[in-house]
């Protein structure tokens, strides 16, 4: 089975690639797409999870800290690899996948004009399955730094 089938099981038992650290209630992975690099995810360690409330009230807490602490290590990274870096956008969106997650976005001052303060979703659907801007060894110092402002923090 490939491991986007089924992403949460895959970080618990060491088989997603994408991994960058286990955390609180929660598995950090950097996206497979990277139109924005440094765009990560952070991933429920409940199976069951499928919206923030189906979580205990502790669990809750630690994975909105785990999320705050991913978005600082995300801002952190992106700003010392591109001088373009703006923010970090955090949403829990839970529209598409049936598991608990929160998308960790940074955003850059060279996204065309008409987008860049728009939320992601209106980028070009394409981005998704581009293949020029895919998770690559071109992104392991990204990926690096943001596990090293992860571990950090």
């Amino acid at each position: 089975m490939d491991w986007r089938e089924d992403r949460v099981g895959s970080a618990l038992r060491g088989e997603n690639p994408t991994v960058l650290l286990r955390m609180p209630s929660a598995v950090a992975v950097i996206g497979d797409v990277q139109w924005l690099p440094g765009y990560c995810v952070l991933l429920t360690d409940d199976l069951h999870a499928s919206r923030l409330s189906d979580l205990a009230p502790t669990a809750q807490v630690e994975f909105l800290t785990s999320m705050a602490r991913l978005g600082e290590a995300v801002e952190r990274a992106c700003a010392e690899h591109d001088p373009g870096f703006r923010r970090v956008n955090l949403e829990i969106l839970g529209n598409t996948d049936p598991f608990l997650h929160a998308h960790v976005w940074p955003r850059y001052d060279w996204e065309p004009a008409g987008l860049v303060t728009k939320p992601v979703w209106l980028h070009p659907p394409e981005r998704w399955s581009d293949p020029a801007t895919a998770l690559s060894t071109r992104h392991d110092g990204l990926r690096a730094a943001i596990t090293r402002h992860l571990r950090a923090g």
